[in-house]
């Protein structure tokens, strides 16, 4: 049996469910999900790896037109994928009209020229499946995708067929990482995004673009692990909403995301968090270097 391995770019609008996705295809918690668009900012690889081959699964950010540094190095990222990677999986809310932001993620695609597979995510937020067939004709009309698979991202509905219909396009190739692990990502970055996701779901509708987190300390002391993270906002009015009233948003931020980092680091973890306010640090290269956000 020959050996199949590539990279496989997960491509669709804010929210469609591409980090739900990855995690789910993996088994562990890498990417950050919330309900807000615009959480994934950078490239998060999530490895799959069987006896027939090795898939490596690059989450994207949502595609949206760019407005602040920030976004205009998160598109780059996009066509970076877009560009390099063996296969593409255009992610849709299913649960969603076609709009004009569809019509402008369906002609990057249309660009790429790539092998693409539709995945029409949600599926399990629809009563009537029959709704998908016109859906499917609208994008079908448009572009020659090489599979098109309803499922579920949250339910776990059709994962199993995504799968084996991966491995059947990807092209025959050696292993790219070591099939022990789940990630190229370093845990620190990791971490930042587990405390960057809490804030987005504690905070709602309060901050949804304009924090950021960057880990600046990771010690290793005994059976414990001691990490500082540092999360940016944007204003002196910004803050308190982070901190909260005696410091009770902060600590229940660090308690959630503690949680999650020590199932993911399998120890003790003493997390500290501190917030600090760099004004305009959507458009300041330097921190979004620092933050891992590159220029592609």
């Amino acid at each position: 049996m020959s050996y199949k391995s590539g990279f496989v770019a997960l491509v669709g609008r804010p929210n469609a469910g591409k980090s739900t996705l990855l995690n789910a295809v993996i088994g562990e918690h890498i990417a950050a999900v919330s309900s807000r668009p615009q959480t994934t900012r950078t490239h998060i690889r999530g490895i799959v790896s069987r006896p027939e081959g090795q898939i490596v699964f690059v989450d994207t950010p949502g595609i949206h037109k760019p407005g602040y540094t920030l976004n205009r190095r998160m598109m780059g990222l996009v066509a970076d994928a877009l560009a390099h990677d063996d296969l593409v999986l255009l992610m849709v809310d299913a649960s969603s009209r076609f709009g004009s932001g569809d019509r402008f993620t369906l002609d990057l695609v249309r660009q790429a020229a790539k092998p693409t597979f539709l995945l029409l995510n949600k599926t399990d937020m629809l009563r009537d499946k029959s709704l998908l067939l016109p859906l499917i004709e609208q994008y079908t009309k448009e572009y020659d995708f090489a599979e098109v698979i309803p499922l579920s991202a949250l339910t776990g509905d059709n994962r199993e067929l995504l799968i084996e219909a991966i491995f059947r396009h990807l092209p025959e190739g050696e292993q790219h990482y070591d099939p022990e692990i789940f990630t190229s990502e370093i845990e620190r970055n990791i971490v930042a995004e587990m405390v960057r996701e809490q804030i987005l779901q504690m905070t709602e509708q309060e901050l949804p673009f304009a924090t950021a987190v960057r880990t600046e300390l990771w010690e290793e002391e005994g059976k414990t692990t001691n990490i500082h993270c540092v999360i940016y906002v944007e204003r002196d009015s910004q803050k308190p909403i982070i901190i909260g009233r005696g410091g009770s948003m902060l600590k229940q931020i660090g308690i959630r995301a503690r949680r999650r980092i020590e199932r993911l680091l399998d120890r003790h973890v003493r997390l500290n968090l501190f917030v600090r306010v760099q004004e305009d640090w959507r458009n300041d290269p330097r921190l979004l270097d620092e933050l891992g956000i590159q220029e592609s």
